[in-house]
């Protein structure tokens, strides 16, 4: 089956940190610029390290905030892993995406001790009223260039709009080439995509005055995914001075599970 990197090699180190080394595919090639990497595979990719490094029976990720140091070249690189703040009920580890000898991404994920709270749990975010079987397939993000967009899945809810809605999206490929990617890996390999699904000034790149790529991704999760589907209720606002922001609900097939949020820097397309 296709996918989107190829694994190397892992070594650990003498500190108990690892070094993997993965070449991407062409379909993780992202939108603004050819010879990058789009940051969606780019986030799975480093979860799939942060989910692999040192795991405890009772601690899962509940938070993976990344942030996006310069363009993610679409060439051979390698993700260091480390722990940053050990702990039997929290603990913090850092996952740091680097090629060409410089960093690209640096992730850090927090994993927190889980426990029965089923007493006192509640929810404020409400079910999706739509369903991706129940729903036509959207190729107008197609608009977007690219290797990852081209791989994607999409079904969009009949209410999105610029600026704000629904779309569900899943891809076929697998994260490593030859490896089944747990439910995480999987589903945080395409939030980014949220940045993109509800643009406020169309869905064609070759019509576009402006540009607005996100310079991190920070996601939250109240429960861990589960599936294939991610559903992403987005939000996009621009300010009057050049930045942005999108934030989204996050869904699986069984409700809401968290948000993602993304910083964007507003700026005219380069002809």
């Amino acid at each position: 089956m296709a996918s989107y990197y190829q694994f190397i090699k892992r070594e650990t180190q003498a500190d108990n940190s690892t070094v993997a080394h993965y070449k991407p595919t062409l379909h993780a090639q992202g939108a603004w610029n050819e010879h990058e990497q789009h940051m969606a595979p780019a986030t799975g990719i480093l979860a799939r390290e942060l989910e692999l490094f040192t795991p405890q029976p009772n601690l899962r990720i509940a938070r993976i905030g990344l942030d996006i140091l310069g363009l993610i070249p679409l060439q051979e690189f390698t993700i260091t892993t480390r722990c940053i703040r050990p702990g039997r009920t929290i603990e913090l580890i850092e996952a740091v995406m680097s090629s060409g000898g410089r960093d690209c991404i640096i992730a850090r994920a927090w994993r927190l001790l889980t426990q029965d709270t089923s007493e006192i749990a509640g929810l404020e975010d409400s079910v999706a009223t739509s369903h991706p079987d129940n729903l036509p397939g959207w190729e107008e993000m197609k608009g977007w260039p690219g290797g990852f967009i081209e791989s994607i899945k999409l079904a969009s809810d009949p209410h999105r709009r610029p600026g704000k809605g629904l779309v569900w999206l899943t891809t076929e490929l697998d994260m490593v080439q030859g490896e089944a990617a747990s439910d995480l890996v999987h589903i945080m390999g395409l939030v980014d995509t949220a940045n993109g699904v509800v643009p406020r000034k169309g869905l064609k790149m070759s019509e576009m005055q402006w540009a607005f790529p996100n310079t991190d991704l920070q996601i939250h999760m109240h429960r861990l995914p589960q599936g294939k589907w991610l559903g992403i209720e987005a939000v996009q606002q621009y300010g009057e001075d050049g930045v942005g922001l999108t934030s989204a609900i996050l869904h699986d097939l069984q409700g809401p599970f968290g948000r993602s949020e993304q910083i964007l820097t507003i700026r005219p397309m380069l002809s």
